[in-house]
């Protein structure tokens, strides 16, 4: 795991490599983590800082390593097959009912912080949390965007939004 300059997020479509890609949000130590598969999310700079935006819902179980924890890690796996099945199992089984790396074929790995990325990541970006809010219901202007993404069904609660800062950028060797 290379260090990166943060610059090196600017060479990057971090709107396509998010949406279209995804990452892995990942919280906790090698010893102790889960992780997730998120597509919603940005970087961009408040409070003089460079941060990035995290959503998890809060059924989700990487949603109490997050909490529990300070740092959060954005692992960047890239498009290749093995990626895109490691991608779809964290997204869609559980770390209470498996060991979702082992499961996907991922290597967990200690970053100099002492979070958790993957060998198999070409980009990991790690960051600090500042800030979390719950969403309500009455806080949506654009209430088609509330009727489509939130509901009484299973996975319909509202995110908790993280605001996280990047404190360092990692490459793979």
């Amino acid at each position: 795991m290379l260090s990166l300059p943060l610059s090196r997020l600017a060479q990057e479509d971090i709107i396509e490599t998010i949406g279209q890609e995804w990452f892995l949000a990942t919280a906790g130590t090698p010893e102790n983590f889960n992780m997730l598969t998120a597509s919603w999310g940005g970087i961009g700079y408040l409070w003089n800082k460079p941060v990035a935006f995290l959503f998890i819902r809060p059924e989700r179980h990487t949603h109490g390593f997050i909490e529990a924890n300070e740092r959060v890690t954005f692992a960047f796996l890239g498009h290749e097959k093995a990626m895109r099945q490691a991608y779809g199992l964290c997204g869609t089984k559980s770390g209470r009912d498996m060991n979702k790396a082992e499961a996907a074929g991922l290597t967990p790995i200690a970053t100099p912080q002492g979070c958790t990325t993957f060998a198999e990541a070409r980009l990991t970006i790690e960051g600090r949390k500042l800030f979390r809010i719950n969403m309500e219901e009455a806080n949506f202007l654009d209430k088609e965007v509330l009727e489509r993404w939130y509901h009484d069904g299973p996975n319909g609660s509202f995110h908790t939004i993280y605001v996280v800062e990047i404190e360092a950028v990692y490459g793979a060797e």
